[in-house]
Parts: structure tokens; sequence; C-alpha cells
């Protein structure tokens, strides 16, 4: 149920009131609005009078908001961003030829590119608009329609397709370690840890039976593709998805010798806003893309 009227402000007043919140004055809020301040002023009254609440102090043509108001700007401001990204994905999106997708940079590199040439010639009509986001986002802030994210699939408002589990195993430099190692000896060496996983670490020795109490302190990478590079470089120990770690293994570029790869909590998802699911193109996307999720299958080399 929509709130009563008298609790939805016109969105000019709202837009007068976060103007000058975020400028601090009335003339540079009406210059970025291409208002008058005498136009300003008359929104923030109409506003005072539906909320019924001073929220304006005025000193000569000096407007200067109460603490309240300065509050309820804050708190409005994501709403109206809200509408206008709202907005903008309306228009454009006026045909089913078109997908806006966020890819996880590692994980939509190397598994999802390789497939897409398929869904092309099957679909030559529809174009992926692709963007990279490292973390779960709200839709409602972004201009996306689908995206790959990693997690347990608890996002609330969408639904979910399960593209594959994701097994983690420490790798490092060949001469970095020497001698004979097993799972409880990575505890001796510099650890490296992924911004997206602080967990990580700390699951994979609770599976080969390691209390390592106090985690160590290690560097943090944001990405895969820079923590893979310390590692060949033999700056730590890095725990990395198998996957990304078996073309530098077969050649001999990285090494495994502490243990067997473990499987984390988290899982890679197609995610959609569940508002969305009738889309044209997403359907198609979605439905393609349901034949080749192989969670327990190797990605391609």
């Amino acid at each position: 149920m929509i709130a009563p009227r008298r609790f939805l402000p016109s969105i000019a007043s709202l837009r007068a009131l976060e103007a000058v919140d975020r400028l601090g004055s009335a003339s540079a809020a009406a210059e970025e609005l291409s208002l008058t301040q005498g136009a300003i002023s008359r929104q923030l009254q109409a506003l005072e009078k539906q909320m019924g609440l001073q929220l304006v102090l005025r000193t000569g043509k000096k407007l200067t908001l109460t603490d309240p108001a300065r509050a309820y700007a804050a708190e409005t401001r994501a709403a109206l961003q809200q509408i206008a990204q709202a907005s903008l994905r309306l228009q454009s999106q006026p045909t089913e030829g078109k997908l806006n997708l966020a890819i996880l940079p590692a994980f939509g590199m190397r598994w999802l590119m390789p497939r897409l040439p398929d869904f092309a010639r099957r679909y030559p009509d529809i174009t992926i608009n692709m963007g990279t986001e490292l973390v779960p986002f709200a839709f409602a802030s972004r201009s996306y329609d689908a995206a790959l994210h990693y997690g347990t699939g608890d996002w609330p408002g969408t639904d979910r397709l399960l593209l594959r589990h994701e097994r983690m195993i420490p790798v490092c430099a060949p001469d970095l370690v020497r001698g004979p190692v097993g799972p409880e000896d990575v505890l001796r060496y510099p650890l490296m840890h992924i911004q997206t996983r602080p967990d990580a670490w700390a699951d994979w020795l609770r599976v080969h039976g390691v209390e390592a109490g106090q985690m160590p302190d290690g560097t943090i990478y944001d990405q895969y593709a820079t923590i893979i590079q310390a590692a060949l470089h033999g700056l730590g120990i890095a725990l990395i998805p198998d996957y990304l770690a078996e073309q530098d293994r077969a050649a001999g570029k990285l090494v495994s010798p502490f243990g067997e790869a473990a499987e984390a909590r988290g899982a890679y998802y197609l995610v959609w806003p569940r508002a969305r699911s009738a889309d044209p193109a997403l359907r198609q996307f979605r439905d393609w893309l349901a034949g080749q999720a192989q969670p327990e299958d190797p990605l391609p080399r």
C-alpha cells in the first residue's frame, strides 16, 4: 500500500530541499535547478506546510535548514537517486535486444567469456553490455538488468540461477617453499588475502583440520588478477579458486604443496531483480545460461 498523500511531497519540493542542503545556499540551489531563489523559497514553504513543521530558518534573504530538515534531506536524497536510476533504466530498455550485465572480473572473463560466442550465434539480435562490479549491490542503485554475484544466494528481492561452486586452493611460487609441507605450514609464510573473501583462509584451514586461532595479518588485494601476480613474484601464499590456478600450475609457475582445494561457502550465481524476471532479453539469456551452468565441471582453459 502506498503511503497517504500527505507523506508524499512533490519531487520539485524535495529536489529544492536536497539541493539547498547539499550546496549550502538557496542561490546555489536555484542556479543548479535553473530556478529563481524565490521559486526555491516557495517550494520549501510548500514542503513546510505539507509536513506541518518548520524546516527553514529565514534571516533576511538567507535560508538555513533546521537539523531535522537536514536529516530529512539526507534520507530523501537516496530516494531521489533511486527514482532517477529507475527512469534511466526505463528509457534505456525500449526493446528486447539489450541486456545490461554486471560481471565479476575473474569469473566473468574465465567462465562467461568463453561461452558467449555460442549465445551470440543463437541470439544475434541481443546486445550484452557489461560492467565490472566486485561485490553484490542493490539493483535499485544501478542500471543493470542482471549480475554475476558470488555469495550464498541470499539477496532480497532477487531471483538467481546457480552457475558454479567455488573451490579454493593455496598456491605460491616454486622457490618460496622448501621441503615437504602440510596444511598447517601455511601459517609459517606470508599470507595474502582477497578483500571479498575475508574468511577464506580460516575456512580452508578448518576443512583441513587446522585450528588457526587468530589468523595472522597479511597483505590484502581487491582482485584475483593482482593477487596471482603477487604470488608469481614470490610475495606470499595466495588462496584462490582452483580454476584460476590451472594454467600457472600446469606451466610450473605456481605450485600447491600445502593441500588440496576445499569447497568455499559461496558460489557463483546469475542474479536479477524479481520485478524484471519477464524482460525478454533477460529471459532468453537466463534460459541459455541454464544450459551452460554445470557447477561441478571444470572451467574452460
